[in-house]
């Protein structure tokens, strides 16, 4: 088994969502993953995952499809979520990997959506928002969104926005950003 020390696994989740209130008895769901394993101590990303999540309890709208890309086609496709939990325990090291993500968001949509459901949480204690670490770092007043952190940091958009694989890719890239800035935790110095 690989050593763990030293990568990081970037999420970024898309989940159901509609413009306004949704449907009578729907509930946001996650219905893809995106995961990178950033390895820290050579300051670059190695891997780059998609987990396609087929909702239970409800439907991906026009809406959900014109922001991510995703149709319900598509995510019927995926796996169930209690299955996409355990592929990230099994197959990505989720539970002793520091793991990081732009905001709390996604760290918040996999507690509820795992209570609700009743699936065994995939995820270690060790979570980093990298959207409050480069808020600070940068000495901004107000936090910034992932495409405007970018064009900060002087990086590209690389792929499409609200796409979870390719989100977490660029979020990868400011946690590098960030790691070359000296401002990542654990770093020497901090």
């Amino acid at each position: 088994m690989e050593s763990d020390e030293g990568l990081l696994n970037v999420i970024d989740v898309e989940a159901t969502c509609w413009d306004g209130e949704p449907p009578p008895g729907a509930v946001s769901e996650i219905i893809e993953i995106g995961l990178t394993v950033v390895d820290l101590d050579r300051g670059e990303r190695i891997a780059r995952h998609r987990i396609l999540v087929r909702p239970t309890r409800s439907q991906v709208s026009d809406f959900c499809t014109e922001l991510t890309g995703l149709t319900q086609a598509e995510v019927d496709q995926g796996i169930d979520f209690a299955d996409a939990c355990k592929l990230l325990a099994a197959e990505h090291h989720a539970g002793p990997r520091t793991w990081a993500s732009w905001g709390d968001y996604d760290r918040h949509q996999f507690n509820r959506q795992c209570r609700a459901t009743g699936t065994t949480y995939p995820f270690g204690s060790r979570h980093i928002n990298v959207k409050t670490l480069f808020t600070q770092a940068h000495g901004l007043a107000k936090r910034p969104g992932m495409v405007e952190a970018l064009q900060i940091a002087g990086l590209p958009l690389e792929g499409r926005h609200h796409c979870g694989e390719h989100d977490s890719w660029n979020i990868a890239a400011l946690a590098l950003a960030l790691t070359r800035l000296g401002a990542w935790p654990g770093l020497p110095g901090r």
